[in-house]
């Protein structure tokens, strides 16, 4: 009785500690471009998303891969995008060819997989790009039109990396990003140039007269709630953020 007593006990703290989720089990493969298992994106909007990735991919060779899913179940968003990014592959020349972008519902949480291939050659801005792009969708929550932001984004700069034409349109876009968030952009860099500029300034101006130079500035965002990308693998260019 003793013996079975601790075995229920052992089993029951087992149980509450949990399991990791295996998410290809979950997730076997991708229903396509876009594998909507969170179900926020309507049928129209699919549509469109798949066409271009599907353009994208017979012009380039690359293919877009979009992922929604309700949760991470407590689980990091990094580990989530890169189980499936490697599940999904179909070797190793199709998972160093393809991008992936996870939207994980629940937690307002994404995660951009780069495969290696396409890291070395896309802008080293680009997670920032489809940011800018998705942000005025995701102030509204609308993760259908943020997935068409970011396909059309990351696509355009695909087929410019690789010197190709895409022949589709891109998908209609419900909340397309306005000159404000670009212009909140660049009074940003702006600011930063002239804090570079007055800190160098400064600092050349108390080493001619003996004094310590300053150590620079940290990282800023915009304020506005919607962080930039971090976090980036080396030499893959995956990175993720929150909306």
């Amino acid at each position: 009785m003793k013996k079975r007593l601790r075995l229920g006990v052992v089993l029951a703290l087992g149980a509450s500690v949990g399991w990791p989720v295996d998410w290809i089990a979950r997730y076997p493969k991708p229903e396509s471009y876009l594998s909507d298992f969170a179900q926020v994106v309507d049928a129209a909007g699919k549509t469109q998303i798949e066409a271009y990735a599907a353009s994208v991919e017979q012009a380039t060779g690359a293919r877009m891969t979009f992922v929604t899913i309700p949760s991470l179940e407590g689980e990091p968003i990094e580990g989530v995008a890169g189980a499936i990014f490697r599940g999904w592959g179909t070797g190793e020349t199709a998972k160093e060819n393809a991008v992936l972008l996870l939207f994980s519902i629940a937690e307002h949480r994404f995660r951009l997989e780069e495969g290696h291939s396409l890291a070395a050659i896309l802008p080293g801005g680009l997670s920032d790009d489809a940011l800018r792009a998705m942000r005025p969708a995701l102030r509204k929550d609308d993760i259908g039109d943020a997935v068409a932001a970011a396909a059309q984004t990351i696509g355009a700069a695909i087929a410019d990396a690789k010197h190709a034409h895409l022949t589709a349109r891109p998908p209609h876009r419900r909340h397309p990003a306005a000159f404000a968030d670009y212009w909140n952009w660049m009074l940003i860099v702006g600011a930063a140039a002239l804090a570079w500029l007055l800190l160098g300034n400064r600092t050349r101006g108390r080493a001619s007269y003996g004094g310590r130079g300053s150590g620079g500035f940290g990282a800023f965002d915009s304020g506005d709630g919607f962080g930039g990308f971090g976090g980036a693998d080396s030499g893959s260019g995956s990175a993720s953020s929150d909306w």
